[in-house]
């Protein structure tokens, strides 16, 4: 059976947020979360943020024409901070604004390894044939009630892919480029390694997609494209949602790797034309 290849997909940057007088609610509720625990909300901290819901991130990958008009049989919200306040789910929400036909859930909890997550359960359900297109969402929201423990300067922002079957595409089989697997590992180098795809980054054809958390050395490749920092979670997904296309019509194969910097362990994603 063949795979699942990008057709569509949306990136969304530092969208507005939400005047101070709409956000008293995010505020009660970090109070009763936080105070059995002998804790209380950074109020000053709180106010400061965007207060941009994971519901508004979805909606805004919506508006864009390639996702909006897609109709998945399976949706996979992800995200590796939580929600402001989580009043909606997310998922059901996103997959009525999607045609409504979707199994849908959220992966969290995982950090930045959840999207990878969601491809490979996205690849099972393809592969058991119920499943023939995926929207895969991965948001990020940074209005937190307490210091993020990273030092770096996150944005809001989204990416969703809009997956499908090339099966009976004809000539039009090879234009996307195919979901084939993710792995991870316990560094970018081992990662990188797994499944005998070290011997061929080094080739024309490939074109290794760094995130900005890869903070070891690695061996000098033919194409590199490094993720400018801004994100913990979106960085890889947004620049693949900015480039599929372009990166589709250069590279036989694009490896997407990233680091979690609170795990520390490497994870990787290979997109390629023409692999099972």
């Amino acid at each position: 059976m063949s795979g699942l290849a990008v057709r569509a997909a949306a990136a969304v940057r530092s969208p507005q947020g939400r005047a101070p007088g709409d956000r008293p609610a995010a505020l009660d509720y970090y109070r009763d979360l936080l105070t059995p625990f002998g804790e209380k909300p950074d109020e000053e901290l709180l106010n400061r943020g965007a207060h941009v819901y994971h519901r508004d991130l979805a909606d805004l990958l919506v508006a864009d024409e390639g996702v909006g008009r897609s109709r998945p049989e399976l949706l996979i919200v992800t995200h590796a901070l939580p929600d402001v306040v989580p009043f909606t789910a997310v998922a059901p929400h996103l997959t009525d604004r999607l045609g409504g036909g979707a199994a849908n859930f959220a992966i969290a909890q995982q950090g930045l390894a959840a999207p990878f997550t969601a491809l490979r359960i996205a690849s099972a359900y393809h592969r058991a044939g119920r499943a023939a297109e995926v929207v895969l969402a991965v948001l990020e929201q940074t209005t937190l009630p307490t210091p993020f423990p990273l030092d770096a300067e996150l944005i809001d922002s989204a990416a969703a892919l809009v997956l499908g079957s090339d099966a009976g595409a004809g000539a039009d089989a090879d234009a996307g480029l195919r979901f084939v697997r993710a792995y991870s590992a316990g560094s970018a180098a081992d990662a990188l390694g797994e499944g005998a795809l070290g011997s061929d980054l080094g080739d024309d054809g490939t074109l290794l997609v760094l995130g900005p958390w890869v903070a070891e050395d690695l061996p000098e490749r033919s194409a590199v494209h490094r993720v400018a920092p801004g994100s913990y979670c979106t960085s890889l997904w947004l620049a693949l949602a900015d480039h599929w296309q372009e990166w589709s019509e250069t590279y036989r194969r694009v490896v997407l790797c990233d680091t979690d910097p609170r795990s520390g362990r490497s994870h990787v994603a290979l997109f390629a034309h023409g692999e099972g």
